[in-house]
């Protein structure tokens, strides 16, 4: 049996955050990871090189560096997340387009925030961006558990908190591992991705989240 298309307005949108909502490439992480970077160096005692290798290291294994650091070296997450998530510039950092306010006002239904980032910072950008006002709850790493998508826990405490099925959720990304882990538990799905692949666990592909809400029928 097909799966059934819920009515825009019963939908629940699950954002996610960096390049997602925003373009974070140019600069957002570039500053990111020079501050984790940096933080290996001063707090573990390495070199550039070897602190950089370590957190590329970390990522790839765990899912995110602070994962990494928190089993290995006894790293305090919140002094991690605080150091590396200044952004004194943060106004002249961002890479957005205006209009996406107006078209989230458009889009029927809930809209909720679903960041792997930390919330403060989350809570930052969208101010910046002009979308503070567009989501009923934001969802940073330390609201997950410190348990990062695509980890299966990541979604059940978001679904938990709202209280909430799966099927009534859309989780709208930039990145194709944590589409995938949603499309697993029944999430309508939508991929902000500007190349040609289309895969099957994407239901919706989009080269501009602008393009969102005449797309929103097409959502299963």
């Amino acid at each position: 049996m097909a799966a059934t298309r819920h009515a825009p307005a019963s939908r629940v949108w699950l954002f996610d955050l960096d390049n997602t909502l925003h373009d974070a490439s140019p600069h957002i992480f570039p500053h990111i990871n020079r501050s984790m970077t940096d933080y290996l160096m001063r707090h573990l005692q390495l070199d550039e090189a070897a602190a950089d290798a370590l957190r590329m290291d970390y990522w790839h294994r765990y899912g995110a560096t602070l994962l990494g650091l928190m089993r290995n070296h006894g790293t305090d997450p919140a002094h991690f997340l605080r150091e590396t998530h200044q952004f004194p510039q943060l106004g002249r950092m961002l890479v957005f387009n205006r209009a996406l306010a107006g078209r989230l006002r458009q889009l029927p239904g809930r809209k909720v925030l679903f960041s792997n980032a930390p919330a403060a910072y989350a809570q930052a950008v969208l101010r910046g961006i002009g979308l503070e006002r567009s989501f009923e709850a934001v969802f940073g790493i330390e609201q997950l558990g410190l348990q990062p998508k695509p980890q299966t826990r990541a979604f059940r405490r978001v679904l938990h908190a709202l209280r909430l099925p799966a099927h009534r959720c859309v989780l709208v990304e930039d990145t194709l591992p944590n589409l995938r882990a949603a499309k697993a538990l029944g999430m309508g799905t939508v991929w902000i991705n500007r190349g040609s692949v289309h895969p099957a666990c994407v239901d919706v592909k989009l080269r501009n989240i602008l393009d969102l809400r005449r797309a929103a029928h097409l959502v299963r």
